[in-house]
């Protein structure tokens, strides 16, 4: 007897499917009025028998037949099929939003109208200003803006004394300062404030003279820097000038007896490149001789481009000879 109460789930499936079919089809088509309704619209929810009805409700009301997946549904009416449907809705709009933040006219670089004004300034002023794109941690700290009337950078600064680990940031530098009168407040000895005096203390105590300022020489591999040192009775404007800057000046302030740290472009430049110094050992014969020790032998990359067998033979140019052919000379 229990064996006989069980219906089988497919069966039950289809008698569900068949009770709906049946509510439908007692009610007459909305459009034309004598036949049997077959199909309801998604938005309106009004029975339809045919295609042809179908269409000519759409282009009489004007309804779209796309549910509307945000109307109303009360408690008492909120099934799986709801639920499923809310859940494909945020689907829907999360993969818009992510489709809209892909958009080229969206990742598209606009540069602003004040980020310009600062470009074109400084170009007249014989300085490359280059300005980072919006996501970086430096473009936003950036203060820096350009007085039109008085004719004045008022910069962003950064403050960098290794020897007592401090960094300080100035906003709204006018670029007719002295770095002297800039760093006053930091490194003299009485007009200083008297917290950031018992910090830098190893600069206060410094005669003013080992008191050395550079600045990093941008646009060069991680494995070659470079640094220019400043003027300190110049103004921030006569430093900077022939220089780049990637959005504020960042200012190293170190003692003399540790510049030996901060190679300088200009020495780098006045070596030239392709030109290598080496030191020529001092051997037993040279005592006596007029010529000084540790000569320095200046070796010259070849100008041509291929090198022969007996290129190592021939002496090149600048190179001190050695000790036998300054015998015979």
């Amino acid at each position: 007897m229990m064996e006989s109460l069980i219906v089988p789930e497919s069966q039950c499936n289809d008698s569900v499917e068949e009770v709906k079919k049946r509510k439908i089809s007692l009610e007459n088509c909305g459009t034309c009025g004598t036949g049997e309704a077959k199909y309801r619209c998604p938005r309106c929810l009004k029975r339809s028998c045919s295609l042809s009805c179908v269409k000519k409700h759409k282009s009489e009301s004007g309804c779209s037949g796309v549910r509307d997946k945000t109307a109303f549904v009360p408690v008492s009416k909120f099934d799986e099929f709801n639920l499923l449907s809310d859940y494909r809705f945020l689907e829907d709009t999360s993969r818009l939003a992510d489709s809209a933040q892909r958009d080229p006219c969206i990742l598209r670089p606009q540069t602003p109208k004040y980020a310009k004004v600062l470009r074109q300034q400084a170009f007249r002023l014989n300085l490359q200003l280059k300005l980072l794109p919006p996501g970086f941690s430096k473009r936003r700290e950036n203060s820096t803006f350009y007085h039109k009337k008085q004719g004045l950078f008022f910069w962003h600064l950064k403050l960098l004394f290794p020897q007592s680990s401090a960094e300080y940031t100035e906003r709204r530098v006018a670029d007719n300062q002295t770095l002297q009168q800039i760093l006053a407040p930091y490194i003299h000895p009485t007009e200083s404030e008297p917290v950031r005096r018992q910090r830098l203390k190893v600069y206060t105590h410094a005669p003013p003279h080992h008191v050395k300022v550079f600045m990093k020489a941008e646009n060069r591999r991680s494995n070659a820097v470079r640094y220019h040192e400043l003027d300190l009775q110049k103004t921030l404007r006569d430093n900077l000038r022939f220089k780049v800057v990637i959005e504020y000046p960042v200012i190293h302030i170190v003692l003399q007896n540790q510049c030996e740290n901060y190679a300088l472009l200009s020495q780098e430049s006045r070596a030239g490149p392709g030109v290598s110094v080496a030191t020529r050992p001092v051997l037993p014969s040279d005592k006596g001789k007029d010529e000084p020790s540790n000569a320095r032998v200046i070796r010259t990359a070849p100008s041509g481009g291929g090198n022969n067998g007996d290129d190592d033979d021939e002496e090149e140019e600048g190179e001190i000879r050695d000790e036998e052919d300054a015998r015979e000379g």
